[in-house]
């Protein structure tokens, strides 16, 4: 599996296929295989970049100074896509992958070409309401990996407060234990996710919500009508504000709309990608 070493750490990622370089970004406590039903279908026509965020489930903890506020990931996020040599990306974000694609585009929109982005963190909701008893949780020594203890029993998984409002489906077990495994291996992975759990707050959005009414690049919205962790009203609220954004519905899907309905998301992107040229130079916001 490649690697990129960054001013804050080493950061995995998987790269397939070839074209035009899609980078897509995933949510907390996960890795980038949660992606792989979607990279399968566009990687024939399309470059798949999937990072290995540190969001509680990479393997190798970062430097112990880096900033890994969401806007300190955002960052790290534009510097890959400067250290893999890539002029710009369209970026695709999910969960809290959606909430470092907006920051990055926000701050750096000189590094996107294009803009996806699918159910999750936006405006004030960050996080949702089922998961805000983390935060406090994260400032008490060990009590964060005390509640991610319970997550080891399956039965325990399909509880709101867990996984289980994520997908519609049988939840990936063997993706599950694997990125608990690499929370629970490494202290220096649980100290980052406990960074990371304190920078999740509510104010963490609303800045780079004023500077997306600004963003000038294309902009796809993918949202599920059925979350109950991330509205499809912010969708709505979003192709309002962002201009000329394009809002598209999934049905039958909650979060997880690469896991629910593969087919039909790498669909939607590879067809905004086609349908939409970049040539231009993005314009760069101050």
């Amino acid at each position: 599996m490649p690697q990129l070493t960054l001013d804050q750490g080493t950061v995995h990622y998987r790269d397939t296929g070839e074209g035009e370089p899609v980078l897509l970004l995933h949510g907390y406590l996960m890795d980038s295989r949660l992606w792989e039903p979607v990279v399968e279908r566009l990687a024939p026509d399309f470059r798949c970049i999937t990072p290995d965020l540190p969001l509680g489930a990479h393997r190798i903890p970062m430097n112990p100074g880096a900033d890994l506020s969401l806007a300190g990931i955002a960052r790290m996020v534009v510097d890959l896509i400067a250290g893999l040599g890539l002029p710009r990306v369209t970026l695709v974000g999910n969960d809290l992958g959606t909430a470092v694609a907006q920051l990055v585009a926000a701050r750096h929109p000189e590094r996107i070409g294009r803009l996806v982005l699918t159910n999750g963190e936006c405006f004030d909701n960050c996080p949702s309401p089922w998961f805000r008893s983390l935060g406090p949780a994260s400032r008490v020594p060990g009590l964060l990996a005390l509640t991610f203890r319970g997550l080891r029993l399956r039965a325990v998984r399909r509880m709101p407060f867990a996984f289980g409002l994520l997908t519609k489906g049988a939840l990936p077990h063997e993706l599950i234990d694997d990125w608990l495994g690499a929370f629970f291996t490494d202290p220096g992975v649980r100290r980052d996710c406990i960074k990371v759990t304190r920078g999740i707050v509510p104010t963490a959005l609303l800045e780079p919500a004023v500077r997306l009414a600004f963003f000038d690049r294309p902009t796809l919205l993918v949202f599920a009508r059925e979350d109950r962790l991330f509205p499809y009203a912010h969708g709505e609220r979003l192709a309002a504000l962002v201009p000329g954004a394009r809002l598209e519905t999934v049905l039958d899907s909650r979060t997880w709309l690469m896991r629910d309905q593969p087919e039909l998301t790498a669909r939607l992107i590879g067809d905004f990608i086609r349908s939409t040229p970049v040539d231009a130079a993005p314009a760069e916001m101050s």
